[in-house]
């Protein structure tokens, strides 16, 4: 009996790598992962080397089920996937501290858990267009800079510093302290935007359209603000509230 083939064959990805010793490789030269899929049950033998190559890194590992691989590429994967970033991410303290000795006003948007891959590259091509000077995304829970991300942002991504952070939180009172102001954009302030000074240095952050922003974000904030609506809809979506928030900066700063 003739096998079975699939009427649409599976079109491979071309941001992951897959096998045991590419990824070994790959981590052995520095190259900059998104996440490493390992699959639950692996056999420890072939397993053993991965592990010792990943003992002391920091990369973001999960288990998965063999079929969540299987998914992903037709090829002999190992048991093991990675996802190669297609941008090297930037060092937001060395991005700070440099505007900082320049005496320059800087904006960066902070987006908590933004997980839409086509939102986020909407987001970052909103803010290349409006003067952003880094964007800055937790390590986990949050979309990563993929060759989607990449496309869907017209290519701004490859232009804007993205920066990651294990700690969301430390690293936005780094830059509190660092005299930048954090404004967290939130339906539950009372202020509407207009009514806010956006002029000078500033971070802006944008939560998920699910949960919005961490309630340890918005504490930490130094202004709340929410963007006025008369419609009965609750919200806005993401992608369309940062554009307008980074519009009234720019107005703000042009007038």
């Amino acid at each position: 009996m003739e096998e079975k083939r699939d009427k649409y064959p599976r079109k491979e990805k071309k941001d992951i790598i897959f096998g045991i010793h590419p990824v070994i490789e790959a981590v052995k030269s520095q190259q900059e992962l998104n996440k490493i899929l390992i699959q639950k049950g692996i056999d420890k033998e072939h397993f053993h080397e991965l592990k010792e190559v990943l003992a002391d890194q920091d990369y973001n590992i999960q288990y998965v089920p063999v079929q969540k691989l299987n998914r992903l590429t037709s090829g002999n994967h190992q048991g093991v996937v990675a996802y190669v970033t297609p941008i090297e991410y930037q060092n937001l303290e060395s991005i700070v501290d440099d505007w900082s000795e320049k005496e320059k006003n800087i904006c960066i948007l902070v987006l908590d858990r933004i997980t839409d891959v086509r939102n986020f590259g909407a987001i970052a091509r909103s803010a290349e267009c409006q003067g952003v000077d880094a964007i800055l995304i937790p390590s986990r829970g949050s979309a990563l800079v993929t060759s989607d991300a990449v496309r869907t942002s017209s290519g701004a991504l490859s232009r804007i510093p993205v920066c990651k952070t294990d700690d969301l939180k430390n690293t936005l009172f780094y830059i509190q302290q660092s005299g930048i102001r954090l404004i967290a954009c939130t339906e539950k302030s009372a202020l509407p935007l207009h009514e806010i000074n956006l002029r000078g240095s500033i971070a802006i952050i944008m939560g998920s359209e699910e949960n919005g922003i961490t309630s340890d974000l918005i504490n930490l904030s130094d202004v709340r603000t929410k963007i006025p609506m008369h419609g009965e809809i609750a919200s806005l979506n993401v992608g369309v509230a940062t554009g307008i928030i980074l519009y009234e900066k720019m107005r703000q700063e042009n007038l």
